[in-house]
């Protein structure tokens, strides 16, 4: 089929028309579609900055890539250890359908510098050669953000889990030191009890008694505050939303009243430093718990920029000084100087008795690893 006839005036007047007139229109066409391009850029990469799981990140990176192609489904397959490949997710289509079609769709891989990590497919309506001529490199670009962004989510996690396997340790070792503490301490009670006993002292073997149902009543609840603590898990949802639930365990359990604010616009910490951060406020909680008398407890997360603070007061009994505290207090408060050079950061603690007890924690946030995401494709 022949071009449709251009209307003209005079000779030579067509060619002169065509040339001029489609030079700007091509112009035109190209700078829409590389507008296009840096919009679903754009748009990928905000999906793949949000937190969340391995699966959530990539059923949010389908969602806006199919609705950004107009496609009719999609999924991503990634490698497994016995180097088959999984479908992780899959959105438009059920995921028996996806493989079924999976010779009808697009393929692209999934790749982390230069290491295909696995690959995704799209189901389009229309040929890919109809929808502009930077299309295929442009896929390509997004699978390389989506090869970063599941690269940061494997080692996020992979810290996470070490840092949770050491702080297993710390409170194995805490566990067996607070044990082994309590039943040394009831074996000498044992002792002085059947001296009293012997020497038919049966006032003071009554004293002895209630001292050790004291002690064994102090030992059952450190043991269920450490069992609790073993299996502390940070949500996935960060570090706000576990204090949140340590504050509501503590009002319940306690009665006292307790103000939590997190006024962090963004928590950018990382797995180990959450971990510190969450035992230092339980640590508070259980000192205040055990020696304050306090009626009200206020803990505020805050940031300015990468710098965090944390505060921790109550208006209970205080102490006869942060530096000479009841032997009671002084394990606490050592476990809170260790926890904050792990951050590392610094704590003030402030006190007077009949005055309450202030902590101030300040640390800052890790720096950035890795690239950005708009570094992804280069």
């Amino acid at each position: 089929m022949s071009d449709p006839a251009v209307p003209h005036s005079g000779a030579g007047a067509p060619a002169s028309a065509e040339k001029s007139g489609s030079l700007p229109q091509t112009q035109a066409v190209r700078l829409a579609r590389k507008t296009q391009s840096l919009d679903i850029l754009y748009e990928v990469a905000a999906s793949l900055n949000q937190a969340g799981s391995l699966e959530q990140l990539i059923g949010s990176f389908l969602d806006v890539l199919i609705d950004l192609l107009d496609a009719r489904g999609g999924g991503v397959r990634l490698a497994a250890a016995d180097g088959q490949s999984r479908l992780v997710a899959s959105r438009g289509l059920a995921p028996e359908a996806i493989e079924r079609d999976r010779a009808q769709s697009i393929e692209i891989p999934v790749q982390y510098q230069g290491r295909v990590l696995g690959v995704y497919n799209l189901l389009l309506d229309r040929p890919l050669a109809a929808m502009g001529e930077d299309l295929p490199d442009l896929l390509v670009s997004v699978g390389r953000h989506l090869g970063l962004a599941i690269e940061k989510t494997r080692l996020e996690g992979e810290a996470r889990r070490l840092a949770i396997m050491e702080e297993r340790n710390i409170i194995g070792n805490e566990l067996h030191d607070s044990l082994a503490q309590s039943l040394i301490g009831m074996r000498l009670q044992l002792n002085v009890l059947g001296e009293s006993l012997a020497r038919k002292d049966f006032g003071a073997a009554r004293y002895e008694v209630k001292a050790l149902q004291r002690a064994m009543q102090q030992a059952s609840a450190d043991l269920r505050s450490l069992l609790t603590d073993f299996r502390l898990k940070i949500d996935e949802a960060g570090l706000a939303q576990t204090v949140a639930k340590l504050v509501e365990r503590f009002r319940r359990e306690t009665g006292i009243a307790v103000f939590f604010q997190n006024e962090c616009q963004a928590l950018a910490l990382s797995a180990a430093q959450e971990i510190q951060v969450y035992y230092i406020i339980q640590e508070a909680l259980a000192n205040i718990r055990k020696h304050a008398r306090a009626r009200n407890v206020r803990i505020l997360l805050n940031n300015e920029g990468d710098l965090y603070t944390v505060l921790i007061e109550d208006d209970g009994l205080g102490m006869a000084g942060p530096e000479e505290p009841m032997p009671a207090e002084h394990a606490g408060l050592d476990i809170m100087r260790e926890r904050t050079e792990r951050l590392p950061g610094q704590i003030v603690i402030e006190s007077e008795p009949g005055e309450g007890t202030r902590i101030v924690l300040i640390f800052n946030a890790p720096p950035q690893a890795g690239a950005s995401m708009a570094a992804a494709g280069r």
